[in-house]
């Protein structure tokens, strides 16, 4: 069995506690502060050392996502436009222009980055 002492604190942080306890004990809720506290030190203390938290997204992976995501946005219109012009469908056509312009907008973004 654990030893137990006394620890004296102010009337208002025991009302604190109360109010935010729930089910568990004075002394179990203090302690699930204290534990996670500490847990959320270490954890700044790995991210200082590069590991990274599972929903936190770093600048680079950012970076890689978008060009990812623009290259295959110009595969799709590559795509589209040979698949138009094996329709028999005329280069002058409005809808290939446009695509046209888009796929050349995209990769003069992608040559800059």
């Amino acid at each position: 069995m654990c030893e137990k002492r006394m620890l004296v604190v102010d009337a208002g942080l025991v009302d604190k506690i109360d109010e935010n306890r729930g089910e568990l004990s004075r002394s179990e809720f203090i302690d699930l502060l204290i534990e996670g506290q500490l847990r959320d030190k270490g954890d700044g203390a790995r991210k200082k050392t590069g590991a990274v938290e599972d929903d936190v997204v770093t600048r680079e992976e950012f970076r890689q996502f978008q060009e990812g995501a623009k290259e295959l946005l110009r595969s799709f219109l590559e795509f589209f436009i040979n698949y138009g012009l094996e329709l028999g469908r005329d280069p002058r056509d409005e809808e290939f222009e446009q695509l046209s312009r888009k796929l050349r907008t995209l990769a003069r973004s992608s040559s800059r980055d």
